[in-house]
């Protein structure tokens, strides 16, 4: 892989670096949520609900630029169930970057709490009040982050293995380094 045509659009990996951070940003700020009864919950609480909106508008925004911007092409001599695997978790990771904070949204809504963005902003309900409802999408949420985050580790993983091992200009493609 060669060339300005090997990478992807500046705006796709200014997201994916600027996502990759939030997003882990996330998951640590959650499993420190589920973990704790401690005094700092609320604090953990106010940072995850807004860093899950900016990160449901983010994602959107970069789904359009993946729409607009066509990625790369896979090393041709990659193996086929590689490049469905490539495609598949993919798919996922949008996926779960669109339906996690959509799914604590609703799992606020039907609890009854407001998302507060900051002081003064809070976003309007999208479920009616329902406990029943609540307890399902918080299940739901949290099984969700734990497949989000394999699939992370995953995406990572596949990330080191084209960097490190294959050297076949993939992780260069997202890091701004083409040839």
């Amino acid at each position: 892989m060669n060339g300005p045509d090997t990478l992807f659009a500046f705006p796709a990996r200014l997201l994916h670096w600027t996502m990759a951070v939030l997003i882990l940003a996330m998951l640590f700020i959650g499993a420190g949520m589920v973990s704790t009864v401690s005094a700092a919950y609320p604090a953990l609480l106010a940072w995850h609900r807004p860093l899950g909106i900016a990160i449901l508008v983010l994602a959107l925004v970069r789904l359009a630029v993946r729409l607009t911007h066509r990625p790369p092409p896979l090393p041709a001599d990659l193996p086929p169930i590689q490049a469905a695997a490539a495609r598949v978790s993919h798919y996922l990771l949008y996926a779960l970057m669109i339906a996690m904070p959509l799914i604590g949204w609703a799992m606020q809504s039907a609890g009854g709490y407001p998302v507060i963005l900051w002081k003064g902003v809070a976003l309007f309900p999208i479920l009616p009040h329902d406990i029943v409802a609540y307890g399902w999408l918080r299940r739901l949420h949290g099984l969700l982050g734990y497949a989000f985050f394999l699939l992370i580790l995953g995406h990572v993983g596949a990330a080191l293995v084209h960097g490190l091992i294959r050297r076949d200009g993939v992780f260069r493609s997202m890091a701004g380094r083409g040839g």
